[in-house]
Order: structure tokens, then C-alpha cells, then sequence
């Protein structure tokens, strides 16, 4: 390891000495699950959130970051394939095989968001994303909770909600903080960072009907999660592909345009990606305050 190595994430920095320890730790607790390393490296570290929880999911997420980089060894997944290993769906759920579902939303009512919870959802939830989803499957940054859209028994599509992008020019001035204000209140706003209707599902209205429903709905299993409830949502359209008809429709509001780079660039690094359409949905009337605190 060089002597300059270090590293960010999620907000914090690693300097050579402490990935250091963190490499230690990891070849000295093989005993341990990834959960149990990644809540012994923030105790050690004191990364937390403002409720004083560990920061389990961002730190177990930067113990595989470094391990993909040949920084250190974790223990296998528990209950999980190895590694690269992909999930298939039934061929009974190809495209070209399903009849199509349409009509108004109102006729599917009520229309419900299922928190993706066990392995076997995550693995259905993966291999929809991967296959239907343009972006494919890509691990989020942070923390982040999955859903099933479902009518009845009927699965209609995917959605996620995760950490938000660390700067966008066009969101900050809008909200109209400072960079301290940013940093100490970012994790306030979170980033629906996936939404997914299969391509037989041609319901009329369903996408800003579901759009809706998560905004009454994912607050509240944000808090259960994590203790906090966020105060804003933020999502990135590729205006090349789509119109985001849907997130108007639902009254998300256009701030402007990306400027081509990661959501996660920190540091100008990232560039040649197509500038997307920036919507915001504000989740309570003090939202700015909060933000602002």
C-alpha cells in the first residue's frame, strides 16, 4: 500500500493509517460477518449518524469497495452467491412472453410498495433491475431501501430510494445553503435513484400514482430504518431517453440540468456522462429550514 493511500467515502475520509487498522482488523476477525466487521470499523471510528446509530450499511459498503480494490480480504457474504454470480429469473417472466396489463390506475387500486426485505426479494428485486432497468443493478452509495410495485398479486415493477448526490449545483442553489450546511444536512434529502414499470405493464397514469404513494409512504420506513425522516426528494431523468412526464405530473419540481459527472464526484474526477433533468419533491413545508439548519 503506498504511502499516500487514502480514501472517501460517504463524506469521510480514510487516511492510510486507519484503512491500516481496518485492513487488521479484517485478517484478525475472520471470524465475524461483514455486518459485525463493519459495526466493529465505525465503533472504532465513530462513524455515525446525527442519532448516534453506526453507519453499518456505508461502512460494510466501503469494506467491499476496498476488497473489489485488493486493499483487504473480507469473510463470504452469509447466505449470499458468490460474487458475480447472477440470479435468473423464470423464462415464464421474459418480456416477450407476458401479456401486456393496461388500463387506468384507478382500476388496479389499492396499489402498494413492498419493502424488499429478504434475500430471496433481493435477488428477484436484482435480476428485474438488471434486466429491464436501462441503468442495470448498480450498488448505491449509502443507505438505501428497495420496494416491489404491486396491485393484488400482480407485480408491476421496482423502485429504490437512496443516499443523494453530494453536490449538484443546480439542487444547492435552489435550496439555497451553504457547503457547511450541505455537508452537516445532506443525509435529509434522499434519491429516488431507481423506478422500474416491466415493459408489459402500459398502465395509464400508474407512474405518477406510484410516485405519489412513495412520497406518503417511504418517509416513514425511512425513519423506522434509519431514524430520521427526510424532508426532500431529489431524482436524476436522462433527458435523452425520457421526458419526466411522470415526476411533473406528480408535482416534482425541475431545478436544472447535471453538469455530466457522477452523482457521488466530490472532486471533478468523473466526466462524459449525458447531463440529466434534476426533479425535486419537497416532503414537508419546513423543509428548507431543516435543511438550512
Amino acid at each position: 500500500m503506498e504511502d499516500t493511500y487514502s480514501e472517501r467515502f460517504c463524506g469521510r475520509s480514510f487516511h492510510k493509517d486507519e484503512i491500516a487498522e481496518i485492513s487488521e482488523i479484517a485478517s484478525n476477525c475472520q471470524g465475524l460477518s461483514r455486518t459485525e466487521l463493519a459495526n466493529t470499523v465505525c465503533e472504532l471510528f465513530s462513524w455515525r449518524r446525527p442519532t448516534e446509530r453506526l453507519k453499518t450499511v456505508e461502512c460494510r459498503q466501503f469494506l467491499e469497495y476496498l476488497e473489489s480494490k485488493g486493499v483487504i480480504k473480507l469473510p463470504p457474504p452469509k447466505g449470499s452467491s458468490p460474487a458475480g454470480k447472477k440470479h435468473r429469473i423464470s423464462r415464464t417472466h421474459e418480456a416477450d412472453m407476458q401479456p401486456a396489463i393496461t388500463g387506468k390506475a384507478s382500476q388496479f387500486s389499492p396499489l402498494l410498495l413492498t419493502r424488499v426485505t429478504t434475500s430471496t426479494q433481493r435477488d428477484l428485486w436484482y435480476e428485474y433491475i438488471d434486466r429491464y432497468h436501462y441503468l442495470g443493478y448498480h450498488l448505491p452509495f449509502g443507505a438505501q431501501l428497495r420496494y416491489f410495485i404491486e396491485s393484488a398479486d400482480t407485480l408491476l415493477g421496482c423502485l429504490q430510494f437512496s443516499s443523494p448526490a453530494w453536490k449538484m449545483a443546480p439542487r444547492d442553489q435552489w435550496i439555497s445553503w451553504s457547503d457547511e450546511q450541505r455537508k452537516r444536512n445532506l443525509q435529509k434529502i434522499i434519491n429516488n435513484s431507481r423506478f422500474l414499470l416491466f415493459p408489459w405493464v402500459r398502465i395509464k397514469n400508474l407512474a405518477s400514482s406510484i410516485l405519489a404513494l412513495a412520497a406518503r409512504q417511504v418517509p416513514g420506513d425511512w425513519l423506522a430504518c434509519y431514524q430520521y425522516r427526510p424532508v426532500l426528494m431529489e431524482t436524476l431523468v436522462d433527458k435523452s431517453r425520457f421526458k419526466g412526464i411522470c415526476y411533473q405530473a406528480a408535482n416534482w419540481i425541475h431545478v436544472g440540468t447535471t453538469t455530466g459527472r457522477g452523482r457521488m464526484d466530490r472532486h471533478t474526477q468523473y466526466k462524459g456522462q449525458a447531463p440529466k433533468e434534476i426533479y425535486l419533491y419537497p416532503l414537508t413545508r419546513r423543509f428548507r429550514e431543516e435543511l438550512l439548519a
